[in-house]
This record gives C-alpha cells, structure tokens and sequence, in this order.
C-alpha cells in the first residue's frame, strides 16, 4: 500500500504551488499548523545543499476531534503531513495516507475517520 497520495503541478515554482495547496486545503477544512523549510534546516544545521523541499502540517479540527475521541494517543500521529518538492521547474506534492499511517494503531473504529480525511486530502491536492 502506497503511503502517499501524488501529484505533480507541472511548470509551477514551490512558492506558487505552496499557495494554491494552503488554498485548496483550507477549502477542505484544514488548517497549516506546522511549517518545516527543510531545505534551510539543513544548510543550517548540515551546511547541505538541496532542492526547495517544505513540509506542512495540516489539520482538520473535525476529523482530529472525532480521531482523538476514538483514539486518545492518535495525537501522536497528527497533524497530517503535506510535503512540497521542487523538481526543476514542477513541484511535486504528496500527502500522507492516513489509511495507511492508522495501520500501526490497533483501532477499526478509526478506519472511517481516516478514509474521510483521505479522500478530504487527496480532493485538496486534486484541486490544488
């Protein structure tokens, strides 16, 4: 099972494509929480060069409400990540799959929940 969900936005800089996936997340009900520049974390702290590469931490209050009602310690898998890399000049976006993340929990009853915000996910990066 693939843990990501896929796609590139062909001809379009990691900036343009950063704004048009906050919107269409935003459009879905997620909110940004977390925001990681790992391109300058690791020039910073390895003095390594790499492509633009960022990783969003996006979060659906209802779909973590209802995740952590069932499922007290499922915070610890939250929020959910997006990543944006630069390849030449596309970007690609992936979104984690959280059907495949909730595999590790010992929980069904989270299976629907992680399906909505799978299909919320993908339906943002879709539109993105």
């Amino acid at each position: 099972m693939a843990y990501t969900y896929d796609r590139v936005l062909k001809d379009t800089k990691i900036d343009d494509a950063e704004m048009r996936v906050r919107d269409a997340l935003a459009d879905k009900g997620f909110g940004v929480l977390t925001e990681i520049d790992v391109k300058a974390t690791m020039k910073k702290k390895l003095d390594a060069d790499m492509p633009p590469y960022r990783i969003l931490g996006a979060c659906n209050p209802g779909m973590a409400h209802k995740a952590i009602e069932i499922e007290p310690r499922i915070g610890a898998m939250l929020p959910c990540n997006v990543i944006l890399r630069q390849l030449d000049g596309d970007t690609e976006v992936s979104a984690v799959d959280p059907v495949a993340s909730m595999q590790a929990v010992q929980n069904q009853d989270l299976d629907a929940v992680a399906g909505e915000v799978r299909d919320l996910l993908r339906d943002a990066l879709d539109t993105a």
